[in-house]
């Protein structure tokens, strides 16, 4: 080794030693006198109790002790060290006030601790939990400015639920309270548990909205615990009504009338729509009463959203379910409901929708622009219009205009450059139901929608071809749940037809047969469908996200018609061969956190394209492809594959994209929470795509029993600024192993040289995204 890297490795040393020793050092950040708390350490003296029973009350102690002790890293307190290190801002701005209050973190001394506060919390924590004899006692150790608090809880024994009644105070409430108890979450047997208690309160509450009891509210339930029944361990619970319940509390619910305001405004309030209205001289829809002078809207809809009717006993499921489905009609701001009592007598409400729609109509323009390494220039424009209330009905009408381009630029200019310009645009109509000749009955919250789409882009790359492309569908979208999520396209229809291809792609073309099927004529329709199941947005440690899509095209045609392409017997509609394959897809997704913050991630994605009847190829539209930002980082989108087939080995000029009829690929990342918005990733991305027929032009593509060894693993560590609005990603991963280079030389640890200009040039490939990968 060099002197010079000698240096560098003792510079180095030194600096992560005085960071070190000045983190660990308390006397820089602390004023005379001052002790620095590092937290607190809580030993539970019982001799009857579990190591796990120990470990869940420590656990549960310490979470309730305050205040926490400085945040630290590897026995690091790196906040600690920026506030010390950064002098006294003169403004309460700046970077040296972000730096010293945001970022870092003003130090916890021991006079900011009150011992035994703490303690009287470990003692009622205890309690809580059917301690009822716990002890607790502490001690203060103090050493080299740094203090510790120990707390020693002695909680004896835990007393565990005996006889559990529920009263029947001769009414009927009690009487529909009794009607729950064998729903009870409180056991006999089990440990008293005052958030259990407190729970079956709540489900109480719940079961009662739904048998009609508005206005009751849990704490109106008293749980009466009794340990004085017997010498042993054990506690009774007396669950009852208590005695200073409001009458209103007691009364069971009916819907009287159903009002709609549905062009509420919250500036003009209630005293201009007169609540509770006098709804005499409005023509009822049924049984509801809609107040919509100007007639923005049918009445219709609110038919189909609405699930209260006059007479129906009050239940908080239609009611969160009425809300649910205004608000999925996507044309409505606020969403505002009252209940009126109308006949205190008989106990009647009236039902009052408040809705606030929002602008019906908005129009909104997007301009992006983007460069490569190989000196192209690419800028688009995109003109979206959208009408929230098409047909009156809460249709959804968009409208998109879009045009781009990509230039060859600068000093390198290729005058045989292939640039690419694109226009296009498409329209959507959803309508929010289902459109069919059959009845579709959904009592989903989620409003179930049938969706129209037409589509057209004309793209031209220069000294190449001209392509048109026409695309349309008709299909349903609808959810079972929050976590469930079906769409159908019944049809589904594209049309590609090229024009002016050039004598020069046509050159290439015989050489590479599968740049010719980009310029074939194409007609693709048949049915998709897609279903989702994730858990991601439940507050668990451990979730899952699923997304399964089969695609299937010309299956009808091709079985009717006898189509054989092996055999030369290709059919046509309109002139033009359809394509016939069936294509199926998914991606499986895991999500672990770990502690408060940080994440395991890992993602897996598995598809098959096979191509039969009338099609000997999956048109390139509809196969797979892989690389990039969101899929294996360390290699370019659409570079890699298919098999060991190098797409290197391709004239630069036509260097297209790279596409598969089946894919394999697997992403594990771990995500960690540096400060606030900073997120770091450290992540592994391996996979490939490969043909299912043999193609000439690109050997090595062929699916086969060497697919394991041609699998390209790539891997790099990532920062994230999670902006919750936004996420803005940057990636920079290397290839570790290459599936194009010779067998039994792909691994590629050997040749990583990050001393080397031209290595880091070829092999660090740096990402730059919105969102998480996956």
């Amino acid at each position: 080794m060099t002197g010079r890297g000698i240096n560098k490795i003792v510079w180095a040393t030194g600096v992560i030693s005085m960071f070190y020793l000045s983190s660990c050092s308390p006397s820089q950040y602390l004023k005379e006198g001052e002790v620095l708390y590092t937290g607190a350490k809580v030993d539970i003296v019982n001799d009857t109790m579990t190591k796990r029973q120990k470990n869940n009350l420590r656990d549960g102690i310490k979470d309730n002790l305050r205040p926490k002790p400085n945040s630290s890293f590897l026995g690091l307190r790196p906040r600690l060290w920026i506030y010390g290190a950064v002098k006294e801002p003169k403004k309460q701005k700046g970077l040296a006030y972000w730096l010293k209050y945001r970022v870092g973190e003003k130090p916890i001394v021991l006079g900011d601790v009150d011992p035994d506060f703490n303690r009287r919390i470990a003692v009622n924590y205890s309690e809580n939990k059917g301690f009822f004899n716990a002890r607790a006692s502490y001690e203060t150790e103090v050493k080299n400015r740094k203090a510790e608090v120990d707390y020693t809880v002695t909680p004896g024994a835990r007393y565990l639920n005996n006889l559990i009644t529920y009263e029947d105070q001769n009414s009927l409430i009690s009487t529909e309270i009794q009607k729950t108890a064998d729903g009870s979450l409180l056991k006999k047997g089990k440990p008293f548990d005052l958030n259990v208690i407190k729970a079956e309160r709540e489900r109480i509450d719940n079961n009662l909205k739904e048998r009609g009891f508005y206005y009751f509210h849990p704490d109106n339930i008293i749980v009466q615990a009794d340990s004085t029944v017997t010498n042993e361990a054990k506690v009774d619970l007396n669950v009852r009504l208590k005695d200073d319940t409001p009458e209103l509390s007691k009364q069971q619910f009916t819907i009287d009338k159903v009002i709609v305001f549905p062009d509420y405004s919250l500036r003009t309030g209630r005293n201009a729509y007169q609540i509770p209205t006098n709804v005499d001289s409005v023509v009822a829809y049924k049984d509801m009463y809609i107040i919509d002078p100007e007639k923005k809207f049918k009445p219709q809809i609110f038919d189909r959203a609405l699930y209260f009717h006059s007479g129906d006993v009050y239940n908080r499921s239609d009611h969160n379910l009425s809300l649910n489905r205004l608000i999925g009609l996507g044309t409505f701001k606020f969403v505002k409901n009252q209940f009126v009592i109308s006949d205190s007598l008989n106990n009647k409400f009236d039902a009052y929708y408040l809705l606030t729609p929002r602008d019906f109509q908005s129009l909104q323009v997007e301009a992006t622009g983007k460069t490569n390494s190989a000196d192209f220039v690419g800028s688009s424009v995109n003109l979206h219009y959208l009408h929230r209330n098409f047909f009156r009905g809460a249709e959804q009408f968009k409208a998109t205009l879009y045009g781009g381009f990509d230039v060859q630029m600068g000093g390198k200019r290729d005058k045989e450059a292939n640039n690419i310009y694109r226009i296009g645009g498409d329209v959507t109509l959803s309508i929010p139901r289902i459109v069919a000749p059959f009845k579709f009955q959904s009592s989903s919250a989620f409003v179930p929608r049938t969706q129209f789409h037409l589509g057209y882009e004309y793209q031209s790359r220069t000294q190449l071809y001209t392509l048109h492309n026409f695309s349309g569908s008709f299909g349903y979208l609808w959810k079972e749940n929050a976590q469930k999520e079906h769409e159908l396209k019944v049809l589904d229809v594209s049309v590609v037809n090229p024009q002016k291809v050039t004598a020069k792609y046509d050159s290439i073309a015989k050489k590479y047969p599968n740049l010719q099927r980009v310029v074939d004529r194409q007609f693709i329709f048949g049915p998709t469908y897609s279903f989702t199941y994730t858990t991601t947005m439940l507050p668990k440690k451990n979730t899952f996200y699923y997304k399964g899509t089969a695609d299937l095209s010309g299956t009808l045609a091709g079985l009717f018609s006898g189509a054989n392409a092996k055999k030369d017997d290709q059919k046509r509609i309109f002139g033009t061969p359809f394509s016939q394959y069936a294509k199926i897809e998914n991606d499986f997704r895991y999500f672990r956190r770990v502690g408060n913050k940080d994440m395991i991630a890992a993602r897996l994605i598995a598809g098959l394209a096979y191509p039969y009847g009338n099609s000997l190829h999956v048109p390139f539209s509809k196969q797979f492809f892989i690389g990039g930002s969101n899929s294996i980082r360390a290699f370019r989108a659409r570079t890699l594959g298919p098999g060991s087939y190098n797409p290197y080995s391709q004239p630069s000029t036509f260097f297209f994209d790279q596409a598969g009829d089946i894919k394999l690929e697997l992403n594990a990342e771990y995500r960690a929470n540096l400060y606030k918005f900073l997120n770091a990733a450290v992540f592994v991305d391996a996979g490939n795509i490969w043909l299912v027929n043999d193609e000439q032009s690109l050997p090595g593509g062929k699916f086969s029993k060497d697919w394991l060894s041609e699998i390209a693993v790539g891997a790099g560590v990532g920062l994230r600024l999670d902006f919750n609005i936004l996420v803005l990603r940057l990636d920079l991963a290397t290839p570790l192993r290459i599936p194009y280079d010779p067998k039994g030389d792909r691994w590629a640890f050997n040749k990583i040289d990050f001393g080397s200009k031209e290595w880091r040039r070829d092999n660090l490939i740096l990402n730059i995204a919105i969102g998480y990968p996956f």
